[in-house]
Order: C-alpha cells, then structure tokens, then sequence
C-alpha cells in the first residue's frame, strides 16, 4: 500500500448508504404509526356513532332494537361490534373493532351513551 493513500477508500460511501437505510426504516415504522392512531381514531368514532343510535333506540327517538341499529350503524363505517349492553338510565355502551387490520392488530372502539344529564 502507498504510505500516501488512506486505507479507507469508499468508506463515506457505506456510511452514508447505512444512514439512509437507518432514515428509511424510522419513516416506515412512523408510517406505520400513524396508520394505527388512524384506525385507532376510526374505531372510536365507530363506537361513538353506533352508541348515539342505539341511545336514540332506546329512548325510542328512532325505530329498531338498540344493538341491531348499534351493528348497523357500525357497519356503515367498517367495523363490528364487539358488544353491546343496555345500562341502567337508557344508556348503551357499545365495542366495536375495525373490519380491516394493521400490523399491529385490530383497532378497537368503545362508548358509551345516552339521555343528557
């Protein structure tokens, strides 16, 4: 080896191709992330919206059986109820899970409604 050439030759290279890889990866694992605060947000705002109709149901502001137009309304927006009980007062409280899955799981929702205090 030439006393006047460095040994590291192209080591920059590598350095900077593992740092883009290391940048690549954090990105995706933030993309994924956000997907399940998406589906997360989605699953409780299935739950808050099946919880409001099956309320109305019970209180007879609208026609059906509470966890009937609780599944209805749930499956409007992708998702399943997981469960669904009448409370005492006319309240429902209502579980749902989303239909579609991430890698993280099922993202569930849960609620509860009924007559304003």
């Amino acid at each position: 080896m030439d006393p006047g050439r460095s040994s590291e030759r192209g080591s920059g290279t590598v350095l900077a191709a593992g740092l883009g890889l290391v940048v690549m990866m954090a990105i995706a694992l933030l993309l994924l992330l956000a997907q399940s605060a998406v589906m997360a947000s989605r699953a409780a705002s299935a739950a808050d919206l099946a919880a409001l109709a099956a309320a109305d149901a019970l209180r007879g502001i609208s026609p059906g059986v509470p966890c009937t137009v609780a599944a209805e309304v749930a499956g409007r927006q992708e998702a399943n109820i997981t469960g669904c009980t009448e409370g005492g007062g006319e309240t429902v409280e209502v579980r749902t899970e989303l239909v579609s899955r991430s890698m993280f799981g099922a993202a569930t929702g849960h609620a509860r409604a009924g007559p304003p205090p």
